[in-house]
């Protein structure tokens, strides 16, 4: 399988400094600039499948890509939603604490979230089976911060320690 990874456009949101998590996310003007250069971007590739989060800051990127690929079947899947940032969803990064190895941060255990061990283990089962099913394909995915650096982690034999 070839794999493309791609990353939504810039949201409102990301502009103002809101941890997004599930939240489904508004592109900005400059997001829907983005979305567009990426799918121009990719216009010439050869694409079969178009895997997307759920989420519509990605689902939107996703649609501006498969209209150069209207072959291209496109899914949208929880499986690459963004990390479940549970308590910390819709604060602003000014107003958490996001200090690498200290668990009461975004990088610890997140209340009525998802650990950072946990989005890998669902980044793996999820590539294992889109493997599974399309071995000989170019699949594209177009996924979140989090889930994308998982799934790098994934395909590089890192653990979720080096996301």
């Amino acid at each position: 399988m070839r794999l493309i990874i791609t990353r939504h456009g810039e949201t409102e949101e990301n502009k103002a400094g809101i941890m997004q998590g599930h939240l489904p996310g508004k592109l900005s003007a400059e997001g829907i600039r983005q979305a567009q250069k990426v799918a121009e971007r990719l216009k010439s590739e050869k694409i079969d499948f178009i895997f997307s989060s759920d989420l519509a800051r990605a689902a939107d990127t996703a649609v501006e890509i498969s209209l150069y690929h209207p072959e291209a079947k496109l899914e949208l899947t929880q499986e690459l939603r963004e990390r479940n940032l549970g308590e910390f969803t819709g604060k602003n990064r000014g107003e958490i604490n996001l200090r690498k190895n200290d668990p009461d941060s975004v990088y610890g255990a997140i209340k009525n979230g998802e650990t950072i061990e946990e989005m890998y283990k669902r980044a793996t089962i999820y590539l294992e089976k889109i493997l599974e099913l399309h071995p000989d394909k170019t699949v594209l995915f177009v996924g979140h911060s989090g889930i994308n650096k998982a799934l790098i982690a994934v395909i590089t034999g890192k653990t979720h320690e080096d996301i």
